[in-house]
């Protein structure tokens, strides 16, 4: 992407302000005076902050010339992987970078995990993950899904929630579509989705037929606003800003390890016991390694 992108569209909302209608000139006036927030906020957080409806938001991409709001958004968003405010820059960043090309592209990246991880856990609201799970611990079922590399994310989830919280399934299964495991889904069940930029057409897919039977959905996603078409109950967002082609999901790991906290809490004795129940087993199974002692 052209660095010079969000210098670019800064200075065009500077001069075409002053001809704009009022509600398109404040929210012009707002990313002017606040790149930072305007990087990183979802479409939904800029437009209350503005004080205007999301429409305008889009309105205003239109106007200057964008496809459409994440077009407009996109170079603040990249340029956040070098400006991301970190509370405190270890100082052995420094000295990696000095460590020739592959250490700079090691510092970038480490420093740009740090902050995405500092960012996504700073906008995780307790009142956003005590519904999230709260969700979760009242469903019949929690179906989880995921495709391609998010996959993995899915599968950590399920892997090490379904010990607190035994409803939990992983989905598809059997190389099914997520749709098919859904058939049975209703207003008693949970589908926790997760799909990040480019968002997956089978999530989105699996997320309308899930509200269509009743289904409350928890999306985990860098936006809150993927889909006109399903409307989401709670959505944990993470920043996947990376230094590379793909996204980094250091951030999203670290809101789904808060999820999981936050199951093993609330799910009180009776998921404390469920978890010493598979540790048990596991020993009793010589399911992990011990060194023969000489």
């Amino acid at each position: 992407m052209d660095p010079t992108l969000k210098t670019k569209t800064i200075d065009a909302l500077k001069r075409e302000a002053g001809q704009m209608a009022p509600r398109l000139k404040l929210v012009a006036k707002y990313i002017v005076d606040h790149p930072l927030d305007f990087g990183l906020d979802s479409i939904r957080e800029t437009a209350r902050k503005c004080g205007v409806s999301t429409y305008t938001l889009v309105r205003l991409a239109e106007q200057m010339g964008f496809s459409g709001y994440e077009e407009m958004r996109e170079p603040f968003r990249h340029a956040l992987v070098s400006s991301t405010h970190m509370a405190e820059r270890p100082a052995w960043i420094d000295s990696m970078r000095g460590a020739g090309p592959l250490g700079r592209v090691q510092a970038d990246a480490s420093l740009n995990s740090m902050a995405i991880v500092q960012r996504s856990l700073e906008r995780l609201s307790p009142e956003h993950m005590e519904r999230a799970v709260s969700l979760m611990l009242s469903a019949n079922n929690v179906y989880v899904t995921a495709v391609r590399s998010t996959y993995a994310l899915a599968y950590y989830l399920h892997y090490v929630g379904r010990m607190a919280l035994p409803s939990m399934q992983l989905i598809p299964r059997h190389m099914n579509s997520a749709i098919d495991d859904l058939s049975d889904a209703d207003e008693r069940d949970v589908l926790v989705a997760l799909t990040f930029t480019p968002y997956s057409r089978e999530i989105i897919e699996a997320c309308k037929f899930a509200q269509r039977r009743g289904t409350k959905i928890i999306l985990v996603s860098d936006f809150d606003v993927i889909s006109s078409e399903f409307e989401p109950e709670v959505a944990l967002i993470a920043s996947v800003i990376s230094t590379h082609h793909f996204g980094c999901y250091a951030g999203a790991m670290a809101v789904l390890d808060a999820v999981l906290a936050g199951l093993v809490e609330m799910g009180g004795k009776s998921a404390r016991e469920r978890i010493a129940r598979y540790e048990s087993l596991r020993r009793k199974n010589n399911a992990y390694w011990v060194s023969k002692k000489t």
